[in-house]
């Protein structure tokens, strides 16, 4: 196949493309990959695997725009207080941040200078992603972003909802609905199924009692809007989109 004439690959995804027209594309025309990660954890009525649906259709969608490559996702996470319910699963940290430094690590010896690491779920493993993109940055001599989507679009959820948001609420369950509407059972929600999230010193409790945990005390109840939804899913999108643009710009500004 002579690839030399079109304007993008036969796939962005990178387990779908083949070595030899990987390696006409890699680095020459292409040399920024989205890395998707997530976990598996309670979101409300909204599926076990949220955290890694979200990331995944968010890096399909965008790459074209920033002119990645998709990496396969990594869905198993360090999940934290919601890994005693029913098909949940954390991974120990120790083993999960060397299986990440080694993924990155991979991409880098792959020739990719821009790692864009799309994360899916928050708690400990927000630390840990920030950790590893200095360290394996420096080491690799390759430029690292990572980006919690649900915290950057925090506005975006004001926006779109006139209230905030949180885990397995309002925010993420749009998303997911914009992604395909049957993953989201809402017969089976109830309010009661929401708790805000504790003040620091305050409470906290394992398992945590709910899996919707709200931002803000009495907002980010899922209300099942579809027009909304896929308005929300847009504009996150848009967001993302342009701060991997404008990060990489600065970056090749900059002359790093």
């Amino acid at each position: 196949m002579n690839t030399g004439q079109q304007n993008a690959p036969s796939t962005r995804e990178m387990e779908r493309i083949s070595w030899t027209e990987f390696r006409e594309w890699v680095p020459a025309r292409i040399n920024t990959i989205l890395l998707p990660l997530g976990t598996l954890e309670p979101h409300g009525v909204a599926p076990n695997g949220t955290d890694i649906l979200a990331p995944v259709a968010m890096a399909r969608e965008i790459a074209p725009r920033v002119n990645a490559l998709v990496a396969p996702v990594i869905p198993y996470g360090f999940t934290g207080n919601l890994d005693a319910y029913p098909g949940s699963f954390t991974v120990p940290e120790d083993v999960y941040r060397a299986y990440v430094r080694a993924v990155v690590v991979g991409l880098a010896k792959n020739k990719f200078k821009n790692i864009i690491l799309l994360n899916g779920h928050g708690g400990g493993q927000t630390a840990i992603l920030s950790a590893l993109v200095q360290s394996i940055g420096r080491e690799t001599e390759t430029r690292i972003l990572a980006v919690n989507w649900w915290s950057y679009c925090s506005d975006v959820t004001m926006e779109v909802f006139g209230e905030d948001g949180g885990h397995g609420a309002e925010n993420e369950t749009a998303y997911i609905m914009a992604i395909d509407p049957a993953l989201v059972q809402k017969e089976h929600y109830k309010s009661e199924m929401a708790t805000p999230i504790p003040p620091p010193n305050t409470w906290s409790a394992y398992p945590f009692p709910s899996t919707i945990m709200l931002y803000k005390e009495g907002q980010g109840y899922p209300n099942f809007d579809s027009v909304k939804a896929k308005t929300y899913f847009a504009r996150v999108n848009d967001k993302i989109a342009r701060l991997i643009q404008e990060t990489i710009a600065k970056w090749e500004m900059a002359g790093v």
